[in-house]
């Protein structure tokens, strides 16, 4: 046993899949009580969600906010009001939650993926220009982890080729770029109050928005485009139900008033862990986009050598520290769905048909994605959270510097 083993206790360590990693406690019981008290449970005519619409939009300083059962419904909502025509194509990430690609096709467009930075596994302003074609019709940014892609010259981009940025903060709620709140600098954001977010719902999500226009394009989308306080209400387009209960609204707005002190948490015991992993051969620290905040929706780490597998497994079996090597199994254009264009019945629609015609096959080559192949092989992700106290962190960073050592000494 190497010196730090002997020192290592096992610790249980608090986990967002129940109460000990999440800040529920008796204001969310209160509200739910309130909403159970009304009877009335559908935010159509309850106040909740409403209310929590409003202090959301009020927190990031935008004009419209949306809450839907979903960060999946929430890009959903996003990609219907740019409103794509069968086709064409939205550049994303290939390091991202199926969930943030899927609506792409529902849509009856195309995913089109630019490749990421190896350290920070962030898509860039050169990658995502890279993609650009003439039927690009949006580029959706994913902020990992709780780091934030570089806005400014992806904005400048954007702009000079007339396409409309969704930012995909599912992982980011309350990170700042250059002083401004993520999820405020494109013309739609989006986010998450999934399970693991940094504050949750069980389900659930929000979209927000500047823009009048989509604005009034997500509001009717997630609730069937049926015009509500309109003069002659109708169902004006295609649309679906994505609102959120009143249930889910009470839940969210005693959790956004715990939002502050969670960041806060995350982000002070992340700058111990570093503090005490800083100068450990072969390993990196997470990258912090420069002007911007990060707000540790999970901890990463970098390997440089070829051995984040066998580091996890250690970390796992000796310390029941649930690491994940590589984040996601595979870059999402290797899955089955688009690797096979597997969407509508055997028609391969939108790849294939009268609305490609002409144009040439979607680039899903792994050789085209070198920074996405390099990163993935090399990341190693860990469990984080608000809960986590500095006898938790200490012991992760022992555990972490124990595992990578003990692999080491068995590849001799």
């Amino acid at each position: 046993m190497t010196t730090a083993q002997l020192e290592v206790q096992k610790l249980r360590l608090p986990t967002d899949a129940d109460a000990s990693g999440r800040t529920f406690g008796a204001e969310e019981l209160e509200l739910l009580r309130q909403a159970l008290e009304s009877g009335t449970l559908n935010c159509t005519k309850g106040t909740l969600v409403a209310r929590f619409e409003k202090l959301f939009a009020q927190r990031l300083g935008v004009a419209h906010a949306t809450a839907v059962t979903s960060g999946t419904a929430a890009i959903h909502c996003a990609v219907a009001a740019v409103n794509p025509n069968p086709g064409d194509e939205i550049i994303s990430s290939p390091i991202t939650d199926m969930g943030a690609i899927t609506p792409i096709l529902y849509q009856g467009a195309i995913p089109v993926f630019a490749d990421v930075d190896p350290k920070s596994l962030l898509v860039t302003p050169e990658t995502v220009a890279a993609r650009i074609t003439r039927r690009t019709k949006a580029i959706i940014v994913t902020h990992l982890f709780g780091n934030v892609c570089d806005m400014d010259p992806i904005m400048e981009l954007a702009k000079k080729n007339k396409l409309v940025v969704i930012e995909d903060a599912a992982q980011a709620l309350d990170a700042k770029y250059k002083g401004r709140p993520v999820g405020s600098i494109g013309h739609i954001g989006c986010f998450s109050l999934q399970q693991t977010k940094h504050i949750t719902t069980g389900e659930g999500g929000i979209v927000v928005t500047n823009d009048p226009q989509y604005g009034r394009a997500v509001r009717l989308f997630h609730d069937k485009a049926w015009g509500y306080g309109d003069p002659k209400p109708d169902h004006y387009f295609l649309a679906l139900n994505y609102r959120m209960t009143e249930l889910q609204g009470a839940v969210a707005v005693a959790q956004l008033d715990k939002l502050q002190w969670s960041v806060q948490q995350r982000q002070k015991m992340a700058n111990r862990l570093a503090a005490k992993l800083e100068g450990i051969a072969n390993v990196q620290l997470p990258d912090v986009t420069p002007g911007a905040s990060h707000v540790y929706w999970k901890y990463y780490l970098r390997l440089t050598e070829d051995n984040v597998g066998d580091v996890a497994k250690v970390l796992r079996s000796e310390y029941d520290i649930a690491s994940a090597p590589r984040y996601i199994v595979k870059p999402a254009f290797m899955c089955e769905v688009l690797r096979d264009k597997r969407t509508f019945g055997t028609s391969h629609w939108p790849y294939e048909g009268e609305c490609r015609s002409g144009e040439p096959e979607v680039d899903y080559d792994p050789a085209s994605f070198p920074g996405t192949v390099d990163g993935l092989a090399h990341v190693l992700v860990l469990p984080w959270n608000e809960r986590y106290t500095e006898d938790h962190v200490d012991y992760m960073a022992k555990a972490i510097i124990d595992s990578i050592q003990r692999v080491r000494e068995s590849h001799v």
